[in-house]
């Protein structure tokens, strides 16, 4: 909202029945009592004990916050009394609207929530007088230096554009529940007259302590301002067979089947940063915490965990409990606060599985990319294949075009043995080998042997050794540059 609400004004929050009003309606009065601001809930629905017990689910307490409530009492609950709380022939709408304002003027607040709109509807019993009541009591507002929250559980038909065209300002709540794992829940501001505000849905969640709300990722609000500079791995000839290294700033894609070493390659590179005295985050979607310390330890590669620089901050991500929108607020938080050169995203099957809908992967995964980019970050995305050998190989998602620079991981036969190899496919930001390599791992970390001249097919998985004559004339590969 670019700072919040306009002081003085009138605005809706709707959402069907459980989708966080009431949670939000709290929190915002809460918020005003905190500032020494009077604030004022009047509900139609809920009891103050009602309420009370909600906010102690959020360890709030309602202690300054004045609760009007317009309920039955309990002598007209016993069956001898025909009145009910919302009876529309013995309970007049202009009644209800007068004990509203009656507790405005004693109250005098600078802070109102109207619990809900769904009993004026009903009492009202036409749109038309439902419009003019909802008018007067606007009007009402006007210069009493009071803003003012309407809630609505969306009962009508549809939306009601009468109250959309209203309110100054609109904010939708809705939550959606997917076949498995948890609600996932947005919010949308529809409305905001005089101001400007972050269009679209952005990803919510309740939890304790109100509402946590995770704006849409806009990489364009983020200028570049580093220094472009190359970033070595710590192994030599990974390092030639990338020209150089990997640039700051750049997106690279670790493809291939299980089980090749695209995790290790990422982790090479973040260990390496903390050697340098930088700070590196990795986001695990596949691999337990555990199990990455035990492999790292075992190839020799040196993690120390935490959020300062020199060391590495290792979060197990569970995608079916977390957002997309949450878990940009993640990554942010580590490259703004925690200052992390080195982001490792293991894999991009995980955060497929993070996505309501895989329609919209690509171009959340754009604007990640070119967040982190800017803020001259380096970013390793890896990408398992299904499939282990052979040309049949299928990757879950094509993002190689969104990264900077790809490198492919391929299993191959030679000499009755399963062997890996590595090649650079692409590069925009300079020169590379167009060789392919074969890659180790052992005690003492990552290896890489010299361009592999006598074999050819390597890739297809059963490579074909050349005849002495038929090798090439050169051992080594021109750098091939960036497309």
């Amino acid at each position: 909202m670019r700072g919040g609400f306009i002081g003085s004004r009138l605005y809706l929050v709707d959402g069907e029945p459980g989708a966080g009003k009431t949670t939000f309606a709290l929190q915002y009065l809460l918020e005003g009592v905190r500032l020494g601001e009077r604030c004022l809930y009047v509900t139609l629905s809920e009891t103050r004990h009602e309420l009370a017990a909600g906010a102690k689910s959020h360890g709030w307490s309602l202690e300054g916050l004045e609760v009007f409530e317009l309920v039955a009492d309990a002598h007209e609950l016993d069956g001898e009394s025909d009145l009910t709380m919302l009876n529309p022939s013995e309970v007049e709408l202009t009644e209800t609207t007068r004990k509203v304002l009656e507790a405005v003027e004693r109250y005098k607040p600078a802070r109102m929530v109207f619990d809900s709109l769904s009993e004026m509807r009903l009492l009202a019993q036409s749109s038309l007088r439902y419009r003019r009541q909802i008018l007067a009591l606007k009007q009402f507002f006007v210069g009493r230096a009071c803003t003012v929250i309407l809630l609505d559980d969306r009962t009508s038909e549809g939306p009601d554009m009468q109250l959309h065209s209203i309110a100054h300002g609109v904010i939708s709540l809705d939550f959606k529940s997917p076949p498995y794992g948890q609600v996932r829940r947005e919010l949308q501001i529809v409305k905001f007259r005089s101001s400007d505000f972050a269009s679209g849905f952005h990803d919510f969640v309740i939890r304790t302590g109100g509402l946590q709300v995770f704006p849409r990722l806009v990489a364009a609000d983020h200028k570049p301002d580093f220094e472009r500079a190359l970033i070595p791995s710590g192994v030599t000839a990974l390092d030639t067979l990338l020209g150089g290294g990997i640039e700051r700033g750049t997106s690279t894609l670790l493809i291939g089947p299980p089980g090749c070493g695209k995790s290790t390659l990422a982790l090479q590179y973040a260990a390496a940063a903390a050697q340098r005295g930088e700070h590196a985050a990795v986001f695990a979607f596949d691999e337990t915490k555990s199990a990455l310390l035990a492999r790292s330890q075992s190839l020799g590669l040196r993690i120390v965990e935490g959020a300062d620089a020199g060391q590495i901050m290792i979060r197990q991500i569970d995608p079916v409990e977390i957002s997309p929108g949450e878990f940009a607020q993640v990554v942010r938080s580590s490259v703004e606060r925690d200052k992390a050169r080195i982001v490792v995203i293991d894999s991009l099957n995980g955060y497929l599985n993070a996505m309501p809908y895989s329609n919209f992967l690509t171009a959340q995964l754009h604007e990640l990319l070119s967040y982190l980019n800017n803020s001259g970050a380096a970013t390793f995305l890896v990408v398992a294949q299904s499939g282990m050998m052979g040309s049949n190989m299928t990757s879950p998602v094509d993002a190689s075009y969104l990264a900077d620079s790809v490198v492919l991981l391929r299993y191959f036969e030679y000499t009755g043995m399963i062997k890996k190899a590595i090649s650079v496919l692409k590069k925009r930001t300079g020169g590379h080998e167009q060789s392919i390599r074969e890659m180790w791992f052992d005690a003492d970390g990552i290896h890489l042997s010299e361009p592999l001249l006598r074999l050819r097919g390597v890739l297809t998985g059963v490579p074909v050794e050349l005849a002495p004559e038929s090798q090439p004339a050169s051992r080594s590969s021109p750098p091939q540059h960036g497309s």
